[in-house]
């Protein structure tokens, strides 16, 4: 826990960095098969080939499931129908199951409205159905169009109902979702938000998902906070690899658990935030403001500690704020905040038509990146960059509405360490590719298949054939 102690006489809030490490025991084994649910948009803008190729990486996903995993699938459009198993419940995986859930989602046509809400508060209910105490309850679903057969407020409530129920992953298809449902699905449900503009690649992303959930390694994680009486809880936020406000909160006795999801061997980095009354407190005596401790569910369903008690301790100095350095890390947070911010500003002016404020917008992620050294992003931004004729970076005037999402979605994914500059990618880098074998330009600098004819993508084209624009 990366918490500075010294506080200026007049500062109202404290804030600590707290950096969590999950790893899997030597020999372990999950002693309960892991529950998904795959969620499958079935609208009527999903006709053609984006059902075709949503069909096929469905398949793929069924066909990455473990055996005695369960499984359940679901066909949504304006309403939410449980297409496998037919029987009620979910399904254990094996040989036969696998082919009659394919020959499911195989079935499915395309018709009806978008209501996502109504998708994910069916898989609530299915997932109730395991009875298992310890079972990492784990979606994943895809949509190619907004949630326009519910409000707002609708959806919110579900995600409410939701919450430490399960985690979900979500996908955007092509151009005409919105990525700020993604990220309020995601951000609600612990889960990862996409942009996939090259439908083809869906299959690839789907089964990467499907062996990354399989990973995990504790169904459920919750920070405990115990609070000294005079301060407050602010705010919780997840910091990295994504940025994420945590809203929820259940009181256990005289501390505060805020879920933090499910968890596969990684890093995440959580900042806490406290208000107080700078007066209630004595300058120059140390105070300890809270006590940090994670909790685990254990294989019985209950919960227990699964670290040490950790304090945040504070001491108010007689110094006004300026004489009091503030931490780098917390000042980098913030810096990385106010580049996802500028991002999304980016990729919102740009989908309402406003581009001189996308151009503006753009120019201050990119500076703001640099200064970070944020490679991931800085490549995602100067990939829908141009020059303009003053000279000055712009938005590329013939970007697609997708590229823009994934601007705004992947705004929230934040650096896992800072980069020495000759490692970022050139401003060149991010040209559409282009296929060798049919000659069809991609939608997407990223695309790892040919949206015409299929062909994969490598590093070079075929022998006597154009060489991909990389």
């Amino acid at each position: 826990m990366d918490a500075p102690s010294d506080l200026p006489y007049d500062e109202r809030r404290a804030d600590a960095l707290i950096t969590v490490t999950a790893h899997s025991a030597a020999g372990s084994a999950p002693q309960t098969p892991g529950a998904e649910i795959l969620i499958m948009d079935r609208s009527l803008s999903m006709s053609g080939h984006k059902l075709d190729e949503a069909k096929r990486a469905m398949c793929a996903a069924i066909d990455t499931l473990r055996d005695g995993a369960r499984l359940g699938i679901i066909a949504g459009n304006h309403d939410a129908h449980v297409i496998f198993p037919t029987t009620g419940g979910l399904a254990r995986v094996d040989a036969r199951t696998r082919e009659d859930a394919k020959l499911r989602v195989i079935g499915q046509l395309a018709e009806g409205g978008t209501a996502i809400g109504q998708w994910l508060a069916r898989a609530h209910r299915l997932f109730a159905s395991v009875d298992s105490p310890g079972t990492v309850r784990h979606a994943v679903l895809y949509t190619d169009g907004k949630d326009e057969h519910e409000t707002p407020e609708q959806l919110r409530d579900i995600l409410t109902s939701c919450t430490d129920r399960f985690v979900c992953d979500a996908r955007g298809l092509g151009d005409d979702w919105h990525y700020i449902e993604l990220l309020l699905i995601t951000q609600a449900l612990h889960g990862t938000a996409e942009a996939v503009v090259t439908i083809s690649d869906l299959t690839e992303d789907f089964t990467r998902l499907m062996r990354e959930a399989q990973r995990i390694v504790v169904p459920r994680v919750y920070l405990g906070l115990r609070l000294n009486d005079r301060f407050q809880l602010a705010f919780v936020r997840q910091t990295r690899p994504v940025d994420a406000e945590l809203t929820a909160r259940q009181q256990q006795g005289d501390e505060t658990h805020v879920p933090l999801g499910s968890w596969p061997p990684e890093t995440r980095q959580y900042q806490v935030s406290l208000q107080f009354d700078p007066h209630s407190l004595t300058v120059d005596e140390p105070l300890r403001a809270a006590r940090v401790t994670l909790h685990a569910e254990l294989p019985d369903g209950t919960r227990g500690p699964c670290s040490e008690t950790a304090a945040m301790v504070v001491r108010r100095r007689s110094t006004p704020g300026f004489g009091i350095a503030p931490s780098p890390d917390l000042t980098r947070v913030e810096n990385e905040r106010e580049l996802g911010m500028a991002m999304r500003a980016c990729a919102d002016a740009h989908l309402r038509g406003d581009l001189d404020r996308a151009d503006r917008e753009l120019r201050l992620a990119i500076g703001l990146a640099e200064s970070l050294r944020d490679t991931a992003r800085l490549q995602l931004l100067r990939a829908v960059a141009t020059s303009g004729p003053d000279g000055r970076l712009r938005v590329r005037r013939n970007v697609s509405r997708g590229q823009m999402q994934g601007i705004g979605v992947d705004s929230t994914k934040t650096a896992t360490r800072p980069v020495d500059p000759h490692e970022l990618a050139p401003r060149d880098a991010g040209l559409p590719r282009v296929c060798p074998r049919c000659g069809t330009t991609s939608t997407s600098p990223t695309a790892k298949f040919c949206e015409e004819c299929g062909h994969r993508f490598g590093n070079a084209g075929v022998a006597g054939g154009p060489v991909d624009a990389l």
